[in-house]
């Protein structure tokens, strides 16, 4: 069943916004490498890179059902220089939500027009952004236990750069 035009261009805002949810993972990974915290740049990198496996589910999603995916306009991530590592992963947080605000609007979106053939492409997203947003919750958590105990940010950021890298490639999980 082809989407309507109201609800393929809600899609493909939804593909602008993962990509640039990538955009700014990546600004925050800079901003873990500008204080020497490898670990932590490489948990945002790849963090950056879900989100473009997030985007291609969405693209794939819209070209399966006979529409255009497209990407708009991404615009720089308001990232600042010189972030402590609990403001990274509060802004991390904040785009977090923002992401499942949009999919939650899409999925009532989606709904309105009888669209069920995207209920279990957003399904896996809704569940996607609550954990995405509980790990996130989780470090800042973590993040304001340490405070200002340097060896336990270092322990840290060893921990969250053992997470392994994984394709961008949508998978049909």
């Amino acid at each position: 069943m082809k989407l309507s035009d109201d609800l393929e261009k809600k899609f493909q805002d939804q593909i602008t916004l993962e990509f640039a949810a990538s955009i700014t993972y990546r600004q925050l990974a800079i901003e873990a490498d500008e204080q020497d915290l490898p670990g932590i740049a490489a948990w945002l990198r790849h963090q950056a890179d879900e989100e473009i496996v997030h985007a291609n589910k969405f693209i794939k999603h819209v070209s399966d059902r006979d529409n255009h995916a497209a990407i708009g306009v991404i615009t720089a991530p308001g990232v600042k220089p010189g972030l402590t590592v609990l403001e990274i992963f509060e802004a991390a947080l904040a785009h977090e939500q923002k992401v499942s605000e949009a999919i939650r609007e899409l999925y009532r979106s989606a709904d309105k027009e009888g669209d069920y053939d995207s209920r279990p492409l957003l399904n896996w997203f809704v569940d996607e952004q609550i954990e995405e947003e509980s790990t996130v919750s989780e470090i800042i958590g973590r993040v304001k236990l340490i405070g200002d105990d340097g060896s336990g940010l270092l322990r840290l950021d060893s921990e969250l750069g053992r997470r392994p890298a994984e394709s961008t490639e949508a998978d049909e999980s």
